[in-house]
């Protein structure tokens, strides 16, 4: 129960703080990444010590593919995630209703500029790199515990940067499902490729951290 509910909250932390940095900070690129990266180095630091501190289907899916995560385990782990997810919408929701804004404006990602093909490549390749850091940061033959949470704080800040006026900058299932449930249109519609263009990066960094970086013992 404690990890489900550490899973759940951070998730709910990292949704509900980053689309409050995107809605009612109305952020540009610098504050949105800032409203996610700081949400994570803080669920980090507060639920890492439970389970790790994944917050993302992606992230669980290459610590299960690495052994670090059981396949059970990483199961809850990823519904605990989702719900949380939602559940930060749905929060958002209600304020965007008492903001009386439009109800599609929930955060949501999407692409407008790019092809299908090049988002999901923009999408991969931020999870790629995301998870590449994260897996050896956390690494206990060559990681460094201690600041981690920070290390993968500023590498999403960066990420995010680089990718939210691309793709909306998800890099996290989680982060995708819960908004575009509650938005509807094009971002539920397109919301295939926010699950499984992070899902092959992390597969990705997985294999690539055991075999070429050793991450794992």
């Amino acid at each position: 129960m404690k990890a489900i509910c550490a899973e759940f909250m951070g998730t709910f932390l990292l949704v509900f703080l980053g689309s409050g940095a995107v809605l009612f900070a109305k952020g540009d690129a610098l504050t949105i990444a800032i409203g996610f990266g700081l949400a994570i180095t803080i669920s980090a630091y507060a639920f890492g010590g439970i389970t790790g501190g994944h917050f993302n289907p992606a992230v669980t899916t290459a610590f299960m593919i690495n052994g670090r995560t059981g396949i059970g385990e990483g199961l809850v782990y990823i519904v605990s995630q989702i719900v949380g997810a939602i559940a930060a919408s749905g929060a958002v929701r209600v304020i965007v209703g008492a903001l009386k804004l439009p109800a599609t404006q929930m955060a949501q990602t999407d692409f407008t500029k790019l092809s299908v093909g090049a988002a999901f490549f923009v999408e991969a390749l931020a999870t790629f790199l995301f998870l590449v850091v994260i897996l050896n940061v956390t690494s206990d033959d060559h990681g460094n515990g201690d600041f981690a949470g920070l290390a993968i704080g500023v590498t999403l800040m960066l990420l995010i940067i680089f990718s939210v006026n691309l793709t909306g900058a998800s890099l996290n299932p989680a982060r995708s499902i819960g908004p575009a449930i509650f938005a509807g249109g094009s971002a539920l519609s397109h919301l295939w490729l926010y699950i499984v263009a992070p899902e092959v990066g992390a597969i990705l960094a997985a294999f690539c951290s055991r075999f070429l970086m050793a991450t794992e013992d």
